[in-house]
Parts: C-alpha cells; sequence; structure tokens
C-alpha cells in the first residue's frame, strides 16, 4: 500500500511539475516578445524574467532530486530511507507552492 501510495506522490510531483514548467515557459515567452518592443522594457520586466528563470531553475532541480530518489529505490532492498522520505516529501511540497 505504501509503495503505491508512494508511486502516486511521484506522479503528481512530476506532472505539478511539467505543469508548473509548461506555464513559466509560457509566461517567460510572452515577456520577451514585451521585452523585444524597446529597450525601455527591459528595464521594466527584466526582474520578472529573471524570476521565470530561477523557477525553471527549481523545476530542473526538483526533476533531478526526483530521479535520485527513483534510482535509490529501485536499488534498494529495504525500501527507501527516511531521508529519502523526507526529501520527497519537501519535493512535493516545493512543487505545490
Amino acid at each position: 500500500m505504501a509503495k503505491q501510495n508512494l508511486e502516486k506522490y511521484i506522479e503528481d510531483a512530476t506532472k505539478n511539475i511539467v505543469e508548473d514548467r509548461a506555464a513559466t515557459k509560457t509566461l517567460l515567452m510572452t515577456l520577451m516578445k514585451y521585452m523585444q518592443l524597446g529597450d525601455d522594457r527591459h528595464k521594466e520586466v527584466g526582474l520578472v524574467a529573471a524570476k521565470y528563470l530561477e523557477t525553471l531553475q527549481r523545476s530542473n532541480e526538483q526533476l533531478v532530486k526526483l530521479a535520485v530518489l527513483l534510482q535509490k529505490s529501485e536499488h534498494r532492498v529495504d525500501g527507501i530511507s527516511e531521508q529519502d522520505k523526507q526529501d520527497l516529501f519537501d519535493l512535493i511540497n516545493k512543487a505545490e507552492e
């Protein structure tokens, strides 16, 4: 039962990360088009663009952590460690923010 719950959480976290990345990429592309219309616009929204890039970077980190946890759990005979469980829980909470 716990393994099914873990798999569901991993699936949900991955789905959230992918959806967040798609939304962020769309917003970033729109912002980049807006900035191309004038140099003054870069000053106006440059920090927002940087935040979008940070969001994409965090989602990359979340995907890597998720992959590491999955790899560890596949190579463990006794299941996932308490630290890995905590890491996964933290990852899921960050994905939902």
